[in-house]
C-alpha cells in the first residue's frame, strides 16, 4: 500500500464534515470540476504537497477526542489507494470514515469492479457522500451535503449491498439538522468556505 498521500491540506478539527469531532483531510486532484465548487485550488493534479500518511495518524493520535477522519477534496476516490492505506489505519484506531466524491453510488460501482482499490476504500467507509456539488440544487438544511444532488449513504456491508444492487439512504427530508448544538445551516457556508484555510501536516 501506499505511504504518502497527495493532500491540499487538513482540519484537524471539524463539525461540519461528518458526524462528530473530525479530522478532515483535503486530497489534492478532481477532474469533476463542478461549477462554483468551494474547494477549486484542489483540482490541480500537480498541486498540494505529498504527505506522509503516518503523519495524519499521529496528527490525529493527538486528539482523543475525534470521532474520524473525513475524506474530502478534491476526491479522495481519484486517490484510491492512498486513501484506503490512510482509511484503513483510522479504523484499525476504532474511529469511523467518512468519504465525500463526485463519484455517484452507481458510478461507484462500476469503479470498484475495475479498481481493486476503490472496493477496498468503500469497504472501510462507514458513511459516503456521493454525487456532483450543483449548484442549482444548493439546500444548506441538508445535513453536510449543501445540494440535493448528492446523496447520504450508511455503509455497513457495503460491498455485499453493492453485489445486491442495494444502497441504504437518509432521503432529503425537511429539518435542520444539528451537531454540537449548532444548527447545520448556521454552520454549512463555513463548511465550504471555510476551506480556503487548510492547514499543512508536520
Amino acid at each position: 500500500m501506499k505511504d504518502t498521500i497527495r493532500i491540499a491540506g487538513v482540519i484537524r478539527e471539524s463539525i461540519v464534515d461528518g458526524p462528530g469531532l473530525r479530522f478532515a483531510v483535503f486530497t489534492q486532484g478532481c477532474a469533476h470540476h463542478c461549477p462554483e465548487c468551494h474547494n477549486p485550488e484542489t483540482w490541480d493534479f500537480n498541486g498540494g504537497y505529498d504527505c506522509e500518511i503516518e503523519k495524519i495518524i499521529k496528527a490525529m493520535d493527538e486528539n482523543p477526542l475525534l470521532d474520524g477522519i473525513t475524506l474530502s477534496g478534491g476526491d479522495p476516490l481519484f486517490q484510491p489507494e492512498a486513501s484506503y492505506s490512510l482509511a484503513s489505519k483510522v479504523k484499525e484506531k476504532g474511529l469511523n470514515v467518512v468519504v465525500f466524491t463526485g463519484y455517484t453510488y452507481e458510478e461507484l460501482m462500476e469503479l470498484e469492479a475495475k479498481d481493486p482499490w476503490v472496493e477496498k476504500l468503500l469497504g472501510v467507509t462507514d458513511i459516503l457522500i456521493d454525487g456532483r456539488y450543483d449548484k442549482d440544487q444548493r439546500d444548506l438544511t441538508l445535513l453536510f451535503r449543501g445540494s440535493r444532488s448528492r446523496g447520504f449513504f450508511f455503509l455497513p456491508g457495503l460491498i455485499q449491498r453493492l453485489q445486491r444492487g442495494e444502497k441504504q439512504h437518509i432521503p432529503d427530508g425537511g429539518g435542520v439538522g444539528e451537531q454540537h448544538g449548532k444548527p447545520v445551516d448556521a454552520v454549512a457556508d463555513a463548511a465550504r468556505g471555510g476551506h480556503a484555510d487548510l492547514h499543512g501536516v508536520e
